[in-house]
C-alpha cells in the first residue's frame, strides 16, 4: 500500500478529481476495466468517474483506497477542495453580474459611518454588503427588504432610495441585537413612557441612555441610527421578534418637538397595532396622513406629550405669546419647544412662529 504521509494531498484550486484519477491508473499501468473488476463499480461509473461527470463519494473512496492503494481521505479531500472551489468560482461569476447593485447602495456614506469596511476591489466590496445584510445575493435582498409590508407617513412626495432604506433598516437590526430586553409588557412599557415624558427636557447625552434602558426593560430596543442620504426617513418602528419590538430614530430631527413626536408616534404603533407591519415615518410636513393606524398613532403621541384637554384650554385662551407657551409647559411638566410643535400641527402658530423656543440637537453620531 502506498505511504499516506508521503502521499497527503495538498489540492491546487483547478484540479479535478478526475485529471488525479486517471494520473494514478496511468502510473499503475492500470485500464479502466480492470479498476472496474477490482472495485466492482460498474464500467459506466468507472467512465463518469473518470470524465469528472461522478463525483468521488464515501463508498468510492473506499473502493479506490482498496484497489489503488491511495488513503480515503486523500480522495474525500481531493473531492471536496474541487467542489469548494467550483463553487467559488461560480460565486464570482455570479458576482461580476451583480455588480451594478453597488450604484444603488449608500457605499461611501456606510463606510463613512463605520458600518462596512472599504474595498478598492467591487467584487470583494459586493461580499463587504451581502455580509452585511446577511443575505447570499442581490436576489435574496430583494426577498428580504424590498416585499416587506411597509405603511408609510407620506407628508409630500419625497425621492426614496430602497436600497439605502434597507441599509438604514438593517444598521438598527444589528444595534437592537446588542440591546438586551426583557419580554414585551404592555403595562411595563406604558410605564416606561410615563418616565420618559420627564425626560423631554434634558440634553441627548442625557436622555439616550435612560430612554433606551426604560424601553428595554419593557421588551422595546431603542435604536438612534444616523440617517443615510436619499432614505428621507425619520422613524421606523417593527416587531423583530413577538416579544421584542424596534423603535428607530434616524437623528434627522433638528429640534426636540420632531424627535419627540416620532418616539411616541413610533410607541404608538406598538401599542395600538399588530407586529407584522413595518412603520416609516418621513422628513417633512405633519399633512396628509394616509390611513388609520396613522391618525391613530398620531393621536397616541399628542396624547402622550401634552394632555389634551389642558392644551384645548390652553388653545381657548388665545394668547401664544412665548411667555404664555413658557408657563403652560412648566404646568404640564414638558419643554416649552414641544408646545411649539403642537401648536405648529394643529395650525394654531404658523410654522415660522414661536420656533425660538425649541431646542435644536447637534448629533454627535452624525459625523
Amino acid at each position: 500500500m502506498v505511504d499516506a504521509q508521503r502521499n497527503e494531498f495538498q489540492p491546487d484550486y483547478l484540479v479535478q478529481p478526475c485529471e488525479v484519477l486517471c494520473y494514478e491508473l496511468e502510473q499503475r499501468g492500470m485500464n479502466q476495466r480492470e479498476l472496474a473488476r477490482r472495485t466492482g463499480l460498474s464500467p459506466k461509473h468507472i467512465v463518469d468517474l473518470v470524465k469528472g461527470k461522478s463525483r468521488i463519494t464515501p463508498e468510492t473512496a473506499i473502493k479506490l483506497e482498496r484497489s489503488i492503494g491511495m488513503p480515503v481521505d486523500y480522495w474525500l479531500t481531493l473531492e471536496a477542495h474541487y467542489q469548494e472551489a467550483l463553487a467559488r468560482h461560480q460565486e464570482e461569476e455570479s458576482l461580476d453580474n451583480q455588480l451594478e447593485w453597488l450604484q444603488r447602495v449608500p457605499v461611501k456614506s456606510m463606510v463613512k459611518l463605520r458600518w462596512i469596511k472599504p474595498f478598492p476591489d467591487k467584487r470583494e466590496q459586493l461580499k463587504e454588503l451581502l455580509q452585511f445584510f446577511s443575505i447570499a445575493s442581490v436576489d435574496q435582498w430583494g426577498d428580504v427588504w424590498r416585499d416587506l409590508p411597509v405603511a408609510y407617513r407620506q407628508y409630500n412626495k419625497h425621492e426614496v432610495f430602497p436600497e439605502a432604506v434597507s441599509a438604514w433598516l438593517r444598521r438598527g437590526e444589528l444595534e437592537a441585537a446588542s440591546i438586551a430586553c426583557k419580554n414585551f409588557d404592555r403595562g411595563a412599557f406604558q410605564g416606561a413612557l410615563d418616565q420618559i415624558r420627564a425626560l423631554t427636557a434634558l440634553s441627548p447625552d442625557v436622555f439616550l441612555p435612560q430612554v433606551q434602558e426604560l424601553c428595554a426593560a419593557a421588551g422595546v430596543a431603542v435604536a438612534f441610527v444616523p440617517a443615510l442620504p436619499k432614505i428621507g426617513i425619520t422613524g421606523a418602528t417593527r416587531w423583530l421578534s413577538p416579544v421584542k419590538a424596534l423603535i428607530q430614530l434616524s437623528l434627522c430631527h433638528e429640534t426636540n418637538d420632531r424627535l419627540w413626536f416620532t418616539f411616541f408616534h413610533g410607541a404608538g404603533h406598538i401599542m395600538l397595532h399588530g407586529k407584522r407591519e413595518l412603520f416609516l415615518e418621513c422628513v417633512s410636513g405633519s399633512d396628509g396622513l394616509s390611513d388609520e393606524k396613522e391618525h391613530a398613532a398620531n393621536a397616541f403621541a399628542q396624547k402622550a406629550l401634552v394632555p389634551r384637554k389642558a392644551l384645548d384650554t390652553f388653545i381657548s385662551e388665545r394668547d401664544y405669546s412665548q411667555q404664555a407657551i413658557r408657563e403652560f409647559a412648566e404646568v404640564v411638566s414638558i419643554a416649552p419647544g414641544i408646545i411649539v410643535g403642537q401648536l405648529q400641527q394643529k395650525r394654531v402658530l404658523g410654522s415660522n412662529q414661536c420656533n425660538q423656543l425649541k431646542c435644536r440637537y447637534k448629533w454627535a453620531d452624525e459625523g
